[in-house]
């Protein structure tokens, strides 16, 4: 332990990282609760993110852990009582980059469909939830943004994204429900501005 230590905080070494087999010790030795901290299990509450342009082109993501797995944003909430609407925003920064609430994309660009879906958890996906819990909640966004945008992807969780019109992708999606949820955009916006308030005339 005194190496380690005289290693990290002797002054001729406080400005140069820990590299290849004295690294190694370090974690192993001085740090391994912190490297081999497991994740809890995830909350089985989630969002769906559609994505789109104005034009209805739709962005799909694709997974690392699936090379043919093609998608919208999805994520879990954090918290038990973190608000969907956060956790929609949240995964749609972490797992594209777009900042939700920007003047690019304001808040009023994310739409909640007040829709919830429940459907069984792909058995490969299982170990990442507590023991027994085989179905998932997963509440409907769209988000709409003003042009195909350059996406910034989180290489961990996926490694590729596309813009195409929202038929063809609803085809290119692995889950079903994604892609029902996709071939429902047009109705769902035409919803939203059904429901808004006219402009008075001038």
């Amino acid at each position: 332990m005194r190496l380690f230590r005289f290693l990290r905080y002797s002054p001729s070494n406080r400005s140069r990282p820990l590299t290849g087999q004295i690294a190694d010790m370090y974690r192993a030795s001085v740090a391994p609760s912190f490297y081999a901290m497991p994740k809890p299990p995830k909350i089985p509450q989630s969002v769906l993110v559609i994505i789109h342009t104005p034009a209805l082109d739709v962005l799909l993501i694709r997974r690392a852990d699936h090379a043919d797995f093609w998608q919208s944003v999805t994520g879990s909430k954090d918290q038990l009582d973190e608000p969907f609407i956060e956790t929609a925003a949240r995964e749609v920064a972490e797992e594209t980059g777009i900042a939700v609430g920007s003047t690019l994309v304001p808040h009023s660009a994310l739409f909640d469909w007040q829709y919830s879906i429940e459907y069984e958890i792909y058995p490969q996906f299982r170990h990442r939830y507590a023991e027994g819990v085989i179905h998932n909640t997963e509440h409907w966004f769209s988000l709409e943004v003003p042009e195909q945008l350059e996406v910034t992807l989180a290489p961990r969780e996926h490694t590729a994204f596309l813009w195409l019109p929202y038929e063809e992708a609803a085809s290119r999606c692995f889950s079903s429900s994604n892609a029902d949820a996709i071939l429902q955009l047009p109705k769902r916006l035409a919803g939203r501005l059904k429901g808004q308030p006219k402009e008075r005339a001038r």
